[in-house]
C-alpha cells in the first residue's frame, strides 16, 4: 500500500508540459519551436517573434515558444527535415526549398505570374483556393502544412553588371534556391543559374562565383550584398511568398481549443506581416540608396523592359506544366484564374 500511495505522489508531483497539446486542464504548459529561414530583425523571424509574443498573451502564459533564426538549427533543408519529423512543431519556410518535395511547390518561381501590386498580391495568397486547399493537401503527404502564405516584398535583382533588358542576362552566374523552375527561369534568359544557400551568398558575390541575386529589397539591404554588387534593378519580377507551416500530425494532435488559438493567430498575423514588409523595404531602399561607401546604380525598369522580360519569361509557365507538374498544372490554371478575377 505504501509502494501504490508513494507512486501516486510522485506521478501527481510530474512535469506537466504538454508540447503536443493533446491533454487539457488548468496548469497546462506548451513548449514548440519555431525555425525561420531569416535572421534576428528580418521580416520571417519578427513574424515568428511577434507571433510567439501573440500566443504567450492569449494563453496566459502556458504557451512558450523558442524561435530560431536561419543557422540555429542547421540550414533551409535541415529546417524542412526537422519540420517533417516533428523536431520542431512550426517554421516559416519559402516553398522554393522544398520545390524538390513537393513539385506544384515551384510555381512561385514562375516571373511574371502575380501582380505587380503587392497589396493585391497578398489578398490573393489570402484568398486563393489553389493555395490554401489544393497545393496545402500536397504538401499535407509530406506531413507539412502551411497555415498562411504571404508575401516578404517585390523581389529586385542585384548583379555585377547593369541588368536592363533580357540579354544582360546572357552568361550571368545567377545565384538561386535550389528549384529546378527557378533554374529553368534563368536559363530563359541566356544566364548561368546556381543554386546556393544564403549563409553562403555575400561570399560568393564578393569572390565572384555569382555575380547575381535576387531577393526583396530589405533583405538585400539587411544582408549588405548591395555592398558588393555595382547595381539594383527594380525589376518586381515576383514576390518573395513565405508559408507559415506547421508539423502536420502535431497540429492534428492539438485539443479545438489550442487549434482555434493558433488559426486565429495565424489569420492576424496576415495583416501586421505584410505592413512588417512594407515597412523594411522601404526603410532598406533609402539606406541603399543613401549609402555613400558602396554605392549602388538603380536601374528602374519601363513598362517597355518589363514586357520584354514578361515574353521571355512566359514559355516557362508550359516547361512547368509539362516537366514539373504532378497535376497536369491544374493548381498553376486554378491560380491564374484567381489572380485574373482580382483584377490586375
Amino acid at each position: 500500500m505504501a509502494l501504490v500511495v508513494l507512486s501516486m505522489v510522485l506521478a501527481a508531483c510530474g512535469g506537466n508540459d504538454n508540447s503536443n497539446g493533446n491533454a487539457s486542464g488548468d496548469g497546462e504548459t506548451y513548449h514548440w519551436k519555431f525555425v525561420t529561414e531569416e535572421i534576428d530583425g528580418q521580416v520571417q523571424y519578427e513574424y515568428a517573434e511577434e507571433f510567439a509574443k501573440r500566443m504567450k498573451e492569449k494563453s496566459d502564459g502556458a504557451v512558450t515558444i523558442d524561435v530560431y533564426e536561419f543557422g540555429g538549427l542547421g540550414n533551409e533543408t535541415d529546417q524542412v527535415e526537422q519540420l517533417q519529423s516533428g523536431t520542431v512543431e512550426m517554421a516559416v519556410m519559402s516553398p522554393g526549398f522544398t520545390g524538390g518535395m513537393v513539385k506544384e511547390g515551384q510555381l512561385f518561381a514562375l516571373q511574371f505570374l502575380f501582380p505587380e501590386n503587392v497589396e493585391t498580391t497578398q489578398q490573393i495568397l489570402n484568398d486563393s483556393e489553389a493555395l490554401n486547399k489544393d497545393l496545402r493537401e500536397l504538401y499535407e503527404e509530406h506531413n507539412i502544412s502551411p497555415l498562411s502564405f504571404w508575401t516578404e516584398g517585390a523581389m529586385q535583382w542585384t548583379s555585377s553588371k547593369k541588368i536592363a533588358e533580357p540579354s544582360d542576362f546572357e552568361g550571368l552566374k545567377m545565384r538561386t534556391q535550389t528549384s529546378p523552375l527557378i533554374l529553368e527561369s534563368y536559363e530563359a534568359y541566356g544566364a548561368d543559374p546556381q543554386s546556393m544557400s544564403w549563409g553562403e551568398l555575400y561570399t560568393g558575390l564578393d569572390q565572384g562565383t555569382v555575380e547575381g541575386q535576387e531577393n526583396p529589397i530589405f533583405f538585400i539591404g539587411d544582408a549588405s550584398f548591395h555592398e558588393v554588387q555595382d547595381f539594383m534593378t527594380l525589376s518586381n519580377h515576383n514576390n518573395y511568398v513565405a508559408m507559415t507551416t506547421v508539423n502536420t500530425d502535431w497540429y492534428n494532435g492539438l485539443d479545438d481549443e489550442m487549434k482555434s488559438m493558433v488559426d486565429e493567430t495565424i489569420e492576424e498575423m496576415q495583416d501586421w506581416v505584410f505592413e512588417e514588409q512594407k515597412k523594411q523595404n522601404e526603410e532598406y531602399l533609402e539606406v541603399i540608396k543613401n549609402d555613400s561607401e558602396n554605392p549602388t546604380e538603380i536601374i528602374e525598369l519601363t513598362e517597355e523592359q518589363r514586357e520584354a522580360f514578361k515574353e521571355k519569361a512566359a514559355p516557362v509557365r508550359d516547361f512547368y506544366r509539362e516537366e514539373v507538374s504532378t497535376v497536369n498544372g491544374e493548381i498553376l490554371d486554378k491560380l491564374l484564374e484567381e489572380i485574373e478575377a482580382a483584377g490586375e
